[in-house]
Order: C-alpha cells, then structure tokens, then sequence
C-alpha cells in the first residue's frame, strides 16, 4: 500500500500557496485575488470548520476539478496573459492535490459568494485558497 506523502508541509506549504496565489485573480461578473486559507486543526474537510454556524449561509460543494476546469482550460483566442493565468491555475490544482487530502471545493453565500478550495494537510490542517465572485 502506498502512504500519500505531501512535497511540502506546514507553513512550507502555505508559503508555495502564498507563491502561487501572488498577483493570481478569479474572475466572475467582479474580479477577486485568489489567496491562502489556512484554519485550524480538522479532523475531516467540513463546511463547519470554515463557516461559525453551518446554517449560516446558503452553500454548495463541489469537486476541485469541476472548479477548476473552467480556469485551466486553454482556448484557441487566448492572448499571453490568459494562457498564463491558465497555465498559473494549473500549477495551483497540482499543488493543493498533491499536498491536501480531502480537497474540497466550498462555495458559500447567494450572489456574493466566498470559495474555498481546502484540504488536510499532513498535520491535519485545514488549509487552502480562497477567493470571492459575484454569481447572478
């Protein structure tokens, strides 16, 4: 059996995040920086953790590839900057799976909506990015 083993742990890997994230936007109808999460101790990836009262707020849960497709996927009109952006967004997915058990892809709130994109770290920490945009 082979043991998942993360490159990087602890704040070594929120310092890759941090470095990915650097300059990194998510565009919906607003424009909004991508940047690290990091939470508490968890002992599983829950709405719970990242919200005060799970009632709070309206809120959905996808899977990081469905949230990241549309951002890493290349088309035939994109200039340089989109291509880098793509190619930037791609870098940031291989490293949160790579080093996360349990991502997950939070999307919390109606119309004006916080993203979360977290998993366990090695340590059992909830850590990833996080992001907003407008839906209407």
């Amino acid at each position: 059996m082979n043991e998942w083993l993360p490159k990087f742990k602890g704040e070594n890997l929120l310092a890759e995040i941090t470095k990915s994230t650097d300059g990194l936007t998510y565009m919906s109808e607003t424009d909004a920086p991508v940047e690290p999460f990091s939470g508490g101790h968890a002992d599983v990836v829950d709405i719970a953790k990242i919200i005060e009262n799970e009632g709070a707020a309206k809120h959905e849960k996808l899977s990081p590839k469905k949230f990241f497709e549309r951002l890493t996927t290349v088309s035939d009109w994109f200039g340089p900057e989109q291509t880098e952006t793509a190619r930037r967004f791609s870098e940031l997915e291989e490293l949160l799976d790579e080093n996360l058990s349990e991502l997950t892809v939070f999307k919390i709130g109606n119309i004006q909506i916080d993203i979360y994109v977290v998993g366990l770290d090695a340590d059992k920490t909830l850590i990833g990015i996080k992001t907003k945009a407008v839906e209407t």
